[in-house]
């Protein structure tokens, strides 16, 4: 048996699916009908199959690179200080009282903090650095505990130096805090 083709009329054979004729789709024969009916639902289901595979692949894909993303490209806290000491360093020098000046702030590797102090009018040889240990360190160890704008640093465990200069840019002392001095 042969299949008319509708489009030009031309006798094409049983098993073909256009017209050698004119390139035409034929009508199906009812035997071909059964066929491409029974087959149809087991189509779909492995389209489907691969279409939910395909789609979890991509998010669990998005969801790992987020992630990954985060981590890799995250500020670590020596580049977030690292700002904030030039962010700072915008308003230094800074005078705190008659005989201090906040000179810089400085990011040191290691997730520490520096800040630089110059002591006005006062020489290495004049400071009792008992004296300035007894009032100075625990208001500078309370500073650290408590100022809203020490968030950051206590969030991160950041060690926070205080270096102090005398007039002539010689060291006369540092006070360094300590994350566990400060929890």
């Amino acid at each position: 048996m042969e299949i008319t083709c509708t489009n030009c009329q031309a006798e094409n054979s049983r098993e073909s699916k256009y017209c050698a004729s004119c390139g035409y789709q034929l009508p199906l024969l009812a035997s071909q009908e059964e066929i491409k009916v029974a087959t149809a639902p087991q189509e779909l289901k492995s389209k489907r199959k691969l279409n939910l595979k395909t789609v979890g692949g991509f998010v669990l894909g998005f969801v790992v690179m987020y992630f990954v993303g985060q981590q890799l490209f995250k500020p670590s806290i020596d580049t977030k200080l690292a700002e904030f000491a030039d962010e700072f360093n915008k308003t230094c020098p800074m005078t705190i009282d008659q005989y201090t000046t906040l000179k810089n702030v400085v990011a040191l590797p290691d997730k520490t903090i520096q800040y630089n102090y110059i002591l006005i009018g006062i020489n290495k040889s004049e400071v009792k650095l008992d004296t300035v240990k007894k009032y100075l360190f625990p208001g500078v160890l309370q500073n650290a505990k408590t100022n809203p704008g020490m968030k950051l640093f206590r969030e991160n465990k950041v060690t926070i130096n205080y270096y102090y200069s005398d007039q002539n840019g010689e060291s006369v002392t540092q006070y360094v805090v300590k994350p566990e001095m400060y929890e």
